[in-house]
């Protein structure tokens, strides 16, 4: 895409997320922020167990309460605070970034459990040593959480954008019907929506060859090709149009049939009738 324009992802809740990784030092920021606020509530949880179990005969009590505090501080706290903010932490949120995965869409629990595991190695045990080396060797400034939960953090811009919704062209409706359009890489979705959603604000020239570069690329997923003569654009849209359609589907049926299965536990056996509720 041409530097002139804004390379951004607007996530779910319309908030335009800077698609481009934040500085070191920002995220270095916002890590020392959270830790000292970790750190805070690490101490006062076990003064507090300290003051409570200081009674008992056994020091294997006041083991097993540190170890329960530390994991409680260090790893349930960090991954539910992550699960449920989607990515912005105290710190995160006091320097303006946000935790996005790879392909832009918001953390989930696998993600936020796995950065608030690895954490507790390069964070605390290694006082944030390999996590500033890390994020200064990776092109992406990621960590070694980042790395294994396939994370990184981005900027949030502040304003508030409508999402791009990209259509089916009708004409490759019905090639679409009976395509094999494959779960495209996350890497490669995110720049195929991104394009697609700024193509109007490129250089003619640079849109016509990024259109030509991700088609070629789609293409590998896709079967049969499309009709010949088709616009790289229009092929890229029916291809992101089909698999969000495919996919909502999907999700509709498991919904039903969820639904379904949930209703046959709740009934009588042997055709026995329901009180009246």
């Amino acid at each position: 895409m041409s530097a002139g324009v804004d390379d951004g992802v607007v996530i779910g809740e319309g908030v335009l997320l800077d698609a481009r990784p934040t500085s070191v030092v920002t995220r270095a920021a916002a890590a020392i922020i959270d830790v000292i606020a970790l750190g805070l509530l690490l101490l006062g949880l076990l003064l507090l167990a300290f003051r409570v179990f200081s009674v008992a005969p056994s020091e294997d009590v006041l083991r097993i309460v540190t170890v329960v505090v530390m994991v409680l501080v260090l790893i349930v706290v960090p991954t539910t605070v992550d699960t449920l903010t989607r990515g912005r932490s105290l710190g995160k949120l006091a320097v303006g970034i946000r935790v996005v995965r790879d392909d832009g869409g918001p953390i989930r629990f696998r993600q936020a459990f796995t950065r608030a595991l690895v954490g507790v190695l390069e964070l605390w045990l290694a006082m944030g040593s390999v996590a500033l080396i890390t994020s200064l060797v990776n092109s992406q400034g990621k960590r070694l959480g980042d790395l294994a939960a396939g994370t990184y953090a981005v900027r949030v811009r502040g304003r508030v954008e409508r999402p791009v919704v990209i259509g089916m062209p009708p004409f490759l409706a019905g090639w679409a019907h009976g395509a094999d359009v494959a779960r495209l890489p996350d890497g490669l979705a995110l720049q195929v929506r991104q394009f697609l959603g700024r193509a109007t604000g490129l250089n003619p020239g640079s849109r016509h060859a990024l259109g030509q570069q991700l088609a070629g690329e789609v293409a590998r997923y896709v079967a049969p090709p499309p009709p010949p003569g088709t616009h790289p654009e229009a092929f890229l849209a029916a291809v992101v149009a089909t698999r969000r359609d495919r996919e909502h589907a999907a999700a509709l049926r498991i919904q039903a049939r969820t639904a379904a299965e949930a209703e046959q536990l709740h009934r009588l056996p042997h055709g026995v009738p329901d009180p009246a509720r």
